[in-house]
């Protein structure tokens, strides 16, 4: 009941009631685009295409059940990601766009700005894989020219879509909008799963300790990734006093809190995108060893796939940090603020131990990441599970996605004197 009360709370509030409306009604444009379908794909052809299994059934639950239905926003946030991805990537590599990541709002900008046009570019690319898998497939109406183009158009214009909607939510709304959409998308495929696994039960294909091991295992992760999410190493740092004109200030003692999973949900998102385009390119050689190699290995719950998505995920998590924690700008503030880290000398030795500190974090963190995608997936499959929908990918996004978004909600209802949802 104080869940509610509190709800009830933040909608009486106009401001956070219109960004949590616009949030809400922007993921139903979403859900509603995800019923549209793209115009010359014969989608029963489609369906004994995806009765294989695989890659697709696993892109197909980042789309929210858009790719199965093949509709417009089929592709979802994949190519937008793969453009943030590289974006970051040339900032580390090329001058001119690490001096407009530093020029701050306006140099931000015109970043976002490439982003997009690269979203673009990675959509057309991607469009046309899936256009000419599809019709090698026999899966077009009328085997044309004319019906590949308007596939890359309609599968691009709703990337586009996407990518604007969540730009808006980011903006406008409650949370992060690509993260959220990414959320909605999950959740709202898991009904489908429950009713999928209450036939087999029904039909004897299986028996009540498999389900109720999925169930388990999901609440112990659930567990986890809590404990992780919101586990911090704190550094303690203090203060010198100081007098300031008349006054003496300073003085006190306070922490510095250094998140265990710095990156979020940031590395896993990346990694799952990135392994999306091996299946991608082999649709243009299918006939070619590296086109049978990516059939035969990259299935969700093949070894190849599971060893590079981990390697990947790691990365990410190192390469995410890196980008956000700067230990030298750290250092410097709470030097010019008159503090120090006990035992460590202000300036570069303390940079140099914040940077130990974090690299040791986000290894665990990473590691993390990885055993939380990997294990379930195993754990489940040892199990005879074929068609489990919660894996160890998903349920990190929904859960991460929801404290996040959780936190802000909070710090709103905060600043305007309302009692929030964590109680102590």
């Amino acid at each position: 009941m104080a869940m509610l009360e509190t709800l009830r709370n933040s909608m009486r509030l106009p401001g956070l009631r219109k960004r949590l409306l616009f949030t809400i009604g922007m993921l139903v444009v979403i859900r509603i685009c995800a019923h549209i379908p793209v115009p010359g794909v014969n989608l029963d052809r489609l369906a004994e295409v995806f009765g294989a299994g695989g890659l697709f059934q696993f892109f197909d639950i980042f789309a929210g059940g858009a790719f199965s239905k093949f509709a417009i926003v089929a592709m979802g946030v994949t190519p937008y990601i793969n453009s943030s991805i590289i974006m970051q990537l040339l900032t580390v590599v090329i001058p001119r766009l690490e001096e407009l990541q530093k020029e701050g709002e306006e140099g931000r900008k015109k970043i976002q700005q490439y982003t997009r046009y690269g979203t673009v570019v990675l959509g057309l690319v991607q469009a046309f894989g899936i256009g000419y898998a599809l019709r090698s497939w026999g899966a077009f109406y009328n085997d044309s020219l004319v019906t590949l183009f308007v596939i890359m158009v309609s599968l691009t214009a709703g990337t586009a879509l996407v990518m604007w909607i969540g730009e808006e939510i980011t903006e406008k709304g409650i949370g992060n909008g690509i993260s959220l959409i990414i959320f909605a998308n999950i959740v709202t495929r898991l009904p489908y799963s429950i009713g999928g696994e209450i036939q087999l039960l029904q039909a004897g294909q299986h028996n009540i300790f498999q389900p109720l091991l999925v169930a388990v295992i999901a609440l112990i992760m659930v567990v986890f990734v809590v404990i992780i999410n919101e586990g911090v190493r704190k550094i303690p740092v203090e203060y010198a006093k100081r007098v300031v004109g008349k006054r003496v200030v300073g003085g006190q003692r306070t922490h510095l809190p250094i998140r265990i999973n710095q990156a979020g949900v940031i590395p896993l998102i990346f990694a799952s995108s990135l392994m999306y385009f091996p299946i991608t390119i082999a649709q243009f050689i299918p006939n070619t060893g590296f086109g049978r190699w990516v059939q035969l290995h990259f299935d969700t719950r093949s070894a190849w796939f599971m060893l590079i998505n981990a390697l990947l995920i790691i990365f990410f998590t190192y390469f995410y940090t890196a980008i956000t924690f700067n230990p030298e700008n750290v250092a410097d503030n709470i030097k010019k603020n008159g503090g120090f880290i006990p035992g460590y000398r202000p300036g570069k030795p303390t940079a140099e131990y914040l940077e130990r500190v974090s690299n040791r974090l986000t290894l665990v963190g990473g590691l993390f990441l990885a055993a939380v995608t990997i294990l379930p997936i195993t754990l489940i499959g040892l199990a005879g599970v074929q068609n489990a929908y919660i894996g160890g990918s998903s349920l990190l996004i929904v859960v991460s996605v929801a404290l996040e978004t959780t936190k802000q909600i909070e710090a709103q209802l905060v600043m305007r004197h309302y009692q929030g949802f964590m109680r102590s």
